[in-house]
Parts: structure tokens; sequence; C-alpha cells
């Protein structure tokens, strides 16, 4: 017996600025709060090739879980997570946004 189908989001890497992004309805948008929520196989499915085709904007594309409360979208991994926050190397880009504590 197959496993049930959850929401999805179809993510990937801009290809030129590296940064996290994720698949809209009408392109793609950095904030995962804009993302579409894919809710079944079969569109997901397709709306994965549809990014994967788009290879001089895009790479790394695929399929992230996602959980939804009300119209918030949060991820069930800790690899989406790190990865929407930036480099863990040193603070540029998003985590230059971000305050970091000295201990």
């Amino acid at each position: 017996m197959s496993k049930p189908f959850t929401p999805k989001v179809v993510t990937a890497n801009d290809l030129l600025k590296g940064d996290v992004i994720y698949q809209t309805i009408s392109g793609w948008c950095r904030d995962l709060a804009d993302a579409e929520i894919l809710r079944d196989e079969a569109h997901a499915d397709l709306r994965l090739i549809e990014g994967s085709q788009q290879i001089s904007e895009v790479v790394g594309v695929y399929l992230m879980d996602v959980t939804v409360y009300g119209s918030a979208l949060t991820t069930t991994h800790f690899r989406e997570e790190f990865r929407a926050t930036g480099p863990s190397n040193y603070a540029h880009g998003k985590q230059s946004e971000h305050k970091q504590e000295v201990v």
C-alpha cells in the first residue's frame, strides 16, 4: 500500500544568485509563504517537470514536503529550513539580515 500524498512545494536554487526559491503559480519567489501548495500528486509531478525545464533560471529542482497550518506553510524537514537561511559558513545574503548573537 502506498503512502498518502502530502502537501508539497516545488523548490530549487536560483541559477544566478544561488539562493533558495519556490515555485508559484506564475513563476518563482524567495518566500515560502508565496509558494504554490501542491495537494495532488499528478499536478505536483507536472509542476516539477515544468520547473525542471527552466534550465536558464534554476538548478536542483525537487518537491519539498510542507505542513499547512491555515494559510501558513512550514517545512517538515530540518534540511529545508537550513537551506532557506542561506550559507552557514559566514553571514551574507539572507544571514546578514539577522543579527547574530555572540556568546
